[in-house]
């Protein structure tokens, strides 16, 4: 049997697409991402159900954003004997002064904590308006708290790295301020100093809880908020005229009087 010769458009379409197919034939990779781009969302959707994504997309900048000044920062609050300030302030003098789109890097990853902030109340805001906390997405719901949470303690921990007199005196009311909850106040707060007051240990604490623990824990924690999604499907606002109890029973008659006659049968049949 004759085959037909491709064309040299599909041959290089075929070229192009070989490491994707290669990719796809042994992870299920991008199959899985485009379930997760493409998927079924309910039509009457609208800007509000956007505010998820921007807050993922403030999370990836902020991730960015941080490691590239993490390439030039130094968690060293010692005092340089050439200029007599802490070598940490200095090293944050030097990315926003002297390196190249320093001054820009550093102002999206500071302005940008706000704005990560300020989305995520605004989202969850959203969800327990549109009622998106209850069943079944009562898990969802937990998970996004733990989100803002770790949010917040990102940017606690963020604010002592510049090492100036500001970063130092918020960071003691802060610590203070956790040092006098119940129980666990003052083993929460010799935690965070490092001993029992703020020094060279509560930067280098603060440094590793800023760039390791907690965006791991939240890099986890997106991962599987929107699996949940996913498998959830997305919620219709509370106007919604397509919402579950929003028509008669079967949906076809008015006032519900197929609806009562099916339930009829079913008790009949029962």
């Amino acid at each position: 049997m004759a085959t037909r010769r491709l064309t040299r458009t599909e041959q290089i379409q075929q070229t192009i697409l070989y490491p994707v197919d290669w990719i796809e034939e042994r992870s299920g990779l991008v199959g899985g991402i485009k379930y997760f781009l493409f998927r079924k969302v309910p039509g009457d959707t609208n800007w509000f159900q956007t505010l998820g994504s921007a807050t993922l997309t403030a999370f990836i900048v902020q991730a960015l954003t941080g490691t590239i000044l993490a390439m030039y920062y130094k968690p060293d609050p010692t005092i340089d004997p050439r200029t007599k300030l802490p070598v940490a302030y200095e090293s944050m003098q030097h990315i926003t002064n002297d390196l190249w789109a320093g001054w820009l890097v550093r102002g999206m990853h500071r302005w940008g904590a706000s704005v990560f902030i300020i989305l995520m109340f605004m989202h969850m805001g959203r969800v327990f308006l549109f009622g998106a906390y209850k069943y079944p997405r009562e898990l969802n719901w937990i998970i996004g708290v733990l989100l803002l949470a770790m949010g917040l303690g990102e940017g606690f921990t963020g604010y002592l790295l510049p090492w100036d007199q500001t970063s130092y005196w918020a960071t003691v009311v802060g610590v203070n301020l956790n040092g006098t909850a119940p129980f666990l106040g003052p083993f929460l707060a010799q935690f965070l100093n490092g001993g029992t007051y703020i020094n060279g240990d509560t930067l280098s604490r603060f440094y590793a809880i800023h760039m390791l623990m907690i965006p791991g824990a939240i890099a986890a924690l997106i991962g599987l908020h929107l699996y949940l999604v996913i498998r959830l499907g997305v919620t219709s606002p509370p106007w919604s005229k397509e919402a579950a109890g929003t028509g008669p029973l079967n949906g076809h008659t008015p006032n519900g009087q197929a609806g009562r006659a099916g339930l009829s049968r079913f008790r009949r049949g029962r």
